[in-house]
């Protein structure tokens, strides 16, 4: 696990060593045990590298790294976890160079000296960000896992003939070239606002973009001149949804068997490091049934690690160590109060580096930090919700579009058209009275009508209900000015048309939207703040194959979901331990910012400046505040958390941009 960062330059116009260092001392974060950085100036590429070292510990691991042809040069953020099987395929082929020691990159550069770019990445189970040198072609190979647990920006900076081609782990290292001078993308700052994140292929800037999972990048030397950059894939996850309904297995028993194995296979490839690992362990069905296959594939007790509130409504602490006992883990339980998660909150702009909204981002920030102290690996039960039907929008859209569906569609546009009427009466009269109150709550009644009126409208699609649940803001109603409307995945009406069970298309949307850009996005950024490595399971591609070929009874059933996880977990842990209600892992937002974060919030939604940074519309923004002030309902926590983050994020540009000028003149 480990920090990459780069560049192509058309011109000699800035010290490329210099520049490369510079990018790459923004990632320390991400690897703090060694750095390294290669140059060929005539060509113009320069690569940067922090190192955590989790494989082979030995200087023989460090990157850059060259294959052992001299052809290609390589930096590498990730783990492949089957390299020692990928090696084993290379010696039956008798395309074996003199191994130099036992790391993932060594193994890696030797496959893409024999099978390519595509054939290797196919064939290597892993989570990773690569940039891949060709010295011969003078080409340039970005490429990122099929899931995106790996995060990747890449783009253009600077202008014409001083034009260069960047990339990295995080967009501070893109910031930190002397040629970054790109704008905010306004068509970003609204989908943020919709999202709670920025959802690939965008950032948060213009001409600099992420990219998406199963992808690789191609860039020649010659490209530089156009500026032409070239996008293909190696791996969709619609295709592994769609073969594997093909290829439906019929027997519940045999089903059980297909995905207990490929988990265990998962976990047991997980577990391979020379540093010590421990895993996240909530007490739900994810962790427990990752932390169960564990401990049972290990000699010793497994590390695991639960994070606690004094709010029993958001503490899952008892349930975590009533399974840590039972399976007999070295369990790791800390108490945090609303204070130590309120202290977390000035470094989320520094740690996410881009506007981030999830609020779950504070305790998941904490109980990395506490596995830090014990492990440098962490493996975590994510992706099961997307994989196994968990959410509750996998069960409630489907069954709320099926009983609208049963409304004659002559009367579903009667009841929408009386709603709207009513909400439009309500508004003029609230806006008569001019009591905030009673104008905010018939602001928050006439969004409601107008939703139900679009989709009472509608030939009931269960997907665009799906998709308007999925979004905090239409996109016709941001309170960002002047913002272009961006299309998003969500927008691809091909996706998963080929699926009949809405259930089934839900599962797709979130796992190619929510999941890379929100969850995993979430974890990687906030382990990689403590130098920790976190490991996701159930995103072994191979685990995901099962998945979709199991029936949707499998994974909902009784009205619950994950009917197939928690079998397996049945057979190591007590039904009574583990058969409660899904809980989040959220923090009391709404009551905090009404209370000992009403100041700094106020800071950053005060009116004037909100119009001097002229982002966003400064009444809608204060009329949602002073309604959320004055009541105890959250109903805008959410819309409000993505404006202070916003907020706070645009007041860390600001003071990074000054203290890289005051740099600049001392």
């Amino acid at each position: 696990m480990c920090g990459v960062a780069g560049f192509v330059a058309w011109s000699n116009a800035f010290d490329t060593s210099a520049s490369v260092k510079a990018m790459t001392a923004t990632l320390h974060h991400r690897g703090p045990d060694a750095g390294g950085v290669w140059a060929d100036e005539e060509a113009g590429i320069a690569l940067g590298h922090r190192r955590l070292a989790i494989l082979d510990l030995s200087e023989r691991a460090a990157q850059p790294m060259h294959s052992d042809c001299g052809r290609f040069v390589i930096v590498f953020n990730g783990e492949i976890y089957n390299h020692l099987a990928l090696r084993e395929e290379l010696q039956q082929s008798r395309s074996v160079p003199p191994w130099r020691g036992t790391s993932d990159t060594e193994t890696l550069l030797a496959c893409f000296a024999h099978w390519g770019v595509t054939r290797t990445l196919q064939k290597s189970v892993g989570m990773f960000a690569i940039a891949l040198w060709d010295r011969k072609e003078r080409r340039l190979t970005l490429t990122r896992d099929r899931f995106g647990e790996k995060p990747l920006y890449y783009g253009w900076i600077g202008q014409g003939a001083e034009s260069v081609f960047v990339f990295g782990s995080e967009l501070k290292a893109l910031r930190a070239h002397p040629a970054f001078n790109n704008k905010i993308d306004r068509g970003a700052v609204a989908l943020f606002m919709r999202f709670c994140c920025v959802p690939a292929p965008y950032s948060i800037y213009e001409r600099i973009f992420k990219l998406e999972p199963g992808c690789f990048l191609s860039l020649a030397a010659s490209d530089l001149k156009t500026g032409e950059t070239r996008v293909q894939t190696y791996w969709r996850y619609q295709d592994v949804a769609l073969a594997g309904l093909a290829n439906t297995v019929r027997d519940e028993e045999e089903g059980l068997a297909l995905l207990e194995q490929a988990l265990r296979d998962a976990v047991r490839l997980q577990l391979i490091a020379d540093v010590p690992v421990g895993a996240f362990l909530s007490g739900g069905i994810d962790s427990s049934t990752i932390v169960a296959l564990m401990q049972a594939q290990s000699s010793r007790p497994v590390k695991t690690f639960t994070v606690g509130f004094d709010e029993a409504e958001f503490d899952e602490t008892p349930h975590a160590a009533r399974i840590a006992r039972h399976l007999g883990t070295d369990h790791c339980e800390i108490r945090v109060t609303p204070r130590e998660c309120q202290a977390v909150i000035p470094n989320l702009q520094s740690m996410y580096d881009e506007p981030f909204g999830d609020s779950s981002e504070i305790p998941t920030s904490i109980v990395c930090a506490i596995a830090r102290r014990s492990v440098k690996v962490a493996l975590s039960g994510d992706a099961g919700d997307e994989l196994f039907g968990g959410y509750n929008r996998h069960i409630s859209v489907p069954l709320l579009a099926e009983r609208i569906a049963r409304v004659p569609p002559m009367l579903r546009r009667t009841l929408g058209a009386a709603a709207t009427s009513l909400a439009s009466i309500i508004s003029v009269s609230s806006k008569a009275t001019n009591l905030l109150s009673l104008s905010m709550e018939a602001s928050r009644f006439r969004e409601k009508a107008y939703k139900l009126n679009s989709v009472l409208r509608q030939n009931f699609d269960p997907d665009a209900l799906y998709k308007m649940l999925a979004t905090e803001w239409p996109a016709d109603a941001t309170p960002v000015i002047s913002a272009p409307v961006l299309p998003t995945r969500l927008d691809d009406i091909g996706l998963g048309d080929q699926i009949i069970q809405s259930e089934h298309r839900i599962m797709l949307l979130g796992g190619v939207t929510y999941l890379p850009d929100d969850i995993l996005t979430k974890v990687d950024r906030a382990a990689m703040s403590v130098s920790l490595e976190t490991r996701v399971p159930m995103l072994d591609h191979r685990v995901a194959e099962v998945a979709w070929r199991l029936p949707l009874s499998m994974k909902i059933r009784d009205g619950r979901g994950k009917w197939a996880l928690r079998q397996i977990l049945y057979r190591h842990v007590p039904r009574e331990l583990v058969d409660r209600p899904k809980a989040g892992f959220a923090v009391p937002v709404g009551a905090w910012l009404r209370g000992p974060l009403r100041d700094w919030a106020e800071s950053l939604l005060a009116e004037e400046r909100l119009r001097i940074d002229g982002y966003l519309d400064a009444p809608m923004v204060r009329q949602m505040w002073n309604w959320h002030l004055s009541t105890s309902r959250d109903y805008y926590t959410p819309r409000l958390w993505n404006i202070l983050m916003f907020q706070a994020w645009l007041d860390a540009q600001k003071s990074s941009s000054q203290a890289l000028k005051k740099n600049a003149v001392g």
